[in-house]
């Protein structure tokens, strides 16, 4: 009988064990509150009583502050194209250099926080902008009035591409030789761009004229619109377009005298306002550094839509 007890309490705890060892884990994700209470705090660099919209520098410090937050990421301008950049840390000076004088951009914050819960809040930032471009740069690239260029097809080097830092001011990646493009995309050289200067208003235009279309690549890496989504990078039909324009500092910070075989820059940019025009070659941001101008030359250097390139380009004056 005790032989028997002792069997039976075995089984059980046997049973026993193998009952716990079977109950299901119980995981929890913890807390998912999105962030909240979220705040974009702005300092206007050089604001002042003399100068509520600050000192014409266009720089805007922005910190973003909040609870449960992971990350931050912050479109500079709802007026156009979406474009959220991640800032580390939650602060960041922006140049704020889109318009010259002074403007209101509304800026949106994206914070990010647990299990990919995200939180959205938007604020107006009113700021001055003041550009005093040499006149000397207007006169060579408009003639004070209207002036048009395109590509130099007869020197080598028209066409080039190196990385996009500051670092590497010239095409050291590849530079094209003397009609590098004939063949297979000779759009490239009957394009024309026609820079104008409105004495009356003082503003500035661009005319973008496509009559064997616009040479570019394709999809994403089209910096202009109706392009094919796919497609070899070459001549499509463009039906051409009209933009304004204005001068700014360069943002590359290269300096006015290249060191090594680097190029010098004037420091000074064409900025192309919308995403129809383009200069020269369609894939590439709106921002065309001049790094030399003179009444008969004009040597480019623009940030590609893969952002890693910085393409060069030479124009001569149209005859």
């Amino acid at each position: 009988m005790k032989t028997n007890l002792k069997y039976i309490i075995g089984v059980a705890l046997v049973l026993l064990v193998i009952i716990s060892s079977c109950t299901e884990d119980t995981y929890s994700l913890g807390d998912l509150t999105a962030p909240s209470n979220i705040v974009i705090n702005t300092e206007i660099i050089g604001q002042d009583a003399t100068h509520p919209d600050g000192d014409g520098s266009g720089e805007v410090k922005i910190s973003v502050t909040g609870d449960n937050i992971l990350g931050v990421k912050i479109d500079y301008d709802a007026n156009d194209e979406v474009d959220f950049k991640f800032i580390p840390k939650s602060v960041v000076t922006k140049k704020f250099d889109a318009l010259l004088g002074v403007n209101t951009y509304k800026v949106t914050v994206l914070a990010s926080g647990p299990g990919g819960t995200t939180t959205t809040v938007t604020k107006d930032i009113t700021v001055r902008y003041d550009f005093l471009v040499d006149p000397l740069i207007v006169t060579n690239l408009t003639g004070d009035t209207s002036k048009t260029w395109i590509v130099d097809k007869s020197v080598a080097g028209h066409f080039g591409v190196g990385p996009w830092n500051v670092g590497s001011i010239r095409p050291e990646w590849w530079a094209g030789g003397i009609n590098e493009k004939v063949n297979c995309c000779n759009c490239f050289y009957t394009a024309s761009f026609t820079f104008t200067k409105d004495s009356n208003s003082g503003t500035f235009s661009l005319q973008v004229a496509t009559p064997d279309g616009a040479f570019t690549k394709t999809g994403s890496l089209a910096g202009i619109p109706n392009i094919p989504s796919s497609g070899d990078e070459g001549c499509y039909d463009y039906s051409g377009a009209n933009s304004s324009f204005i001068f700014s500092s360069a943002s590359s910070g290269a300096p006015a005298i290249g060191t090594g075989s680097n190029s010098n820059s004037t420091q000074t940019s064409i900025k192309l306002s919308g995403g129809d025009t383009f200069i020269g070659y369609g894939a590439t941001q709106k921002e065309y550094e001049i790094l030399e101008l003179t009444s008969n030359y004009m040597f480019l250097r623009v940030q590609g839509t893969e952002t890693g390139n910085a393409w060069y380009i030479k124009l001569i004056p149209s005859i």
